[in-house]
């Protein structure tokens, strides 16, 4: 999505994210041009290559076991982000804002200054495969929880033209579930489509939204293979040719 975008010379004055729109988010704050979508790229690739969420069945039960929260530590994440990304917000070329759910409050917070990997785990700290992350006493899991696609606090914020680059799923129809694991699934997908549309009916007059099409093909059991990244430079092509298209119906 992002280099049809650059394709097309759109550049973005403002980038918010949750979840790991977080972790893409950062990268494009950082380098709002062409060169972020081959580091976005590589960094997806080496995700892979790195293991971040390796370790055998065994392994991660000794991670729950040791913890009783999580199957993941969030050692590897944190290192891999910290050598690509700039040490704070004040060093991004574009001002940047992620979510995490505050686990103490029960709320939202947007995190806008300090430490920049610190905010971007924070808000990708999906619950029950990650560490919570602890800051200034608080802890904080995914920001999916409470804002997944946060067009209103870019609205909120000035924008009059948005993008959304979403993960897939929000343009397919909602079924009930089927399998005790669609569940789980399904429920959170009503949460997050709930706001998302809330946000949409709620857009003040002069603004529009872009969401961009993620391409390819529903897959039931994609959640449950989280660890496997072996369909990444496929996914990354349909998007792009998606997106692609749909900006060129949309000129």
């Amino acid at each position: 999505m992002l280099q049809a975008l650059v394709e097309r010379g759109i550049r973005p004055d403002l980038v918010v994210g949750a979840s790991v729109g977080a972790v893409n988010g950062a990268f494009v704050a950082a380098d709002p041009t062409a060169g972020a979508v081959g580091r976005l790229r590589a960094l997806w690739e080496e995700l892979a290559s790195q293991r971040v969420f390796a370790g055998s069945a065994l392994g991660r039960m000794g991670t729950l076991l040791r913890t009783r929260t999580h199957l993941h530590p969030g050692e590897p994440l944190r290192a891999l982000l910290a050598a690509q990304l700039p040490r704070t917000f004040d060093d991004l070329t574009v001002p940047f804002q992620c979510v995490a759910a505050s686990i103490e409050r029960a709320a939202e917070h947007w995190f806008t200054d300090g430490v920049l990997v610190d905010a971007v785990l924070a808000s990708c700290a999906v619950p029950g495969l990650l560490p919570p992350v602890e800051l200034g006493g608080e802890h904080y899991l995914d920001g999916g929880l409470v804002h997944s696609i946060p067009v209103g606090r870019a609205v909120a914020l000035g924008a009059g033209t948005v993008y959304v680059l979403h993960v897939g799923r929000i343009d397919r129809p909602l079924r009930p579930p089927t399998r005790p694991w669609e569940v789980g699934t399904v429920a959170f997908e009503i949460a997050r489509r709930h706001r998302f549309a809330a946000d949409l009916a709620a857009l003040p007059d002069g603004v529009t939204v872009h969401v961009l099409p993620a391409g390819g093909r529903p897959s039931g059991t994609a959640n449950l293979r989280y660890r496997d990244f072996s369909a990444v430079s496929a996914r990354i092509d349909e998007a792009h040719a998606a997106a692609r298209g749909y900006l060129d119906r949309s000129a």
